[in-house]
């Protein structure tokens, strides 16, 4: 994980990531996830998809960060993409949830599928804030080291000078909200926040919250385009 020209992500995130991937943080990360490895445990999403989200959206295409907790813990599910399955996996219950918000909020049409890497290409960063766990073990690698990268990830992104939406839903993405100047205080980007869409929370708040408007609003309003919500209504396995 040091030496970011192997790791499997977009070039344009490799060198202002660099001294993030080369702290000692990380060493501790890899040093966990190798033992863990070694001992037979059931990783998900692999290895090589580990910063897939990284890879499908360039540094300087994104426009909205979706900010998730950890991947979901449950075989064949995760590959990558916070709140994102493959095709032919079943569409888990937070993704319903957004689902549903989607079409109350954007008269989204429901497809039949959990793939989010449509929303990937416009621009859309589908980031976790822990970027493993094991098999039915939720938030088993949080606090092993992956938020000090994810924190150098949204630290980057606030930098920018052009306007970023960042949806934070959940305490443990909005734990991230400090390191962002949002347009209310002054700043240039959007903070939008809301309960986690999980079904344990999403009436709290989340439903309701019509954060997908709002983001496309604030885009238009500063000169950008707006995301176009709406997924294929099928996709093919392997697409």
């Amino acid at each position: 994980m040091t030496d970011t020209d192997r790791l499997r992500l977009h070039p344009s995130w490799k060198g202002p990531l660099r001294d993030s991937f080369a702290a000692p943080q990380m060493a501790a990360l890899r040093k966990f996830l190798a033992v863990r490895l070694a001992a037979g445990a059931s990783i998900f999403p692999p290895p090589h998809l580990w910063f897939r989200a990284l890879d499908l959206t360039p540094l300087d295409t994104v426009r909205i960060v979706i900010l998730g907790q950890d991947p979901y813990h449950g075989a064949g599910q995760a590959h990558g993409l916070a709140f994102s399955v493959l095709p032919g996996v079943r569409i888990p219950p937070s993704l319903r949830n957004i689902y549903s918000e989607l079409a109350d909020d954007v008269g989204f049409i429901r497809p039949q599928h959990g793939n989010l890497e449509g929303w990937a290409h416009q621009g859309v960063l589908l980031l976790n804030n822990v970027l493993s766990v094991e098999e039915g073990q939720a938030a088993s690698h949080a606090g092993k080291g992956w938020e000090y990268l994810t924190d150098a990830v949204v630290a980057l992104l606030a930098a920018q000078e052009r306007p970023i939406v960042f949806l934070l839903w959940g305490s443990h993405a909005q734990r991230k909200a400090a390191a962002i100047s949002d347009v209310r205080d002054g700043g240039h980007h959007l903070v939008l926040k809301a309960p986690h869409p999980s079904p344990l929370s999403a009436h709290s708040g989340f439903f309701g919250c019509r954060h997908f408007s709002k983001a496309n609003d604030f885009l238009r309003a500063t000169g950008g385009t707006a995301i176009d919500w709406q997924l294929a209504p099928e996709v093919a396995v392997g697409e």
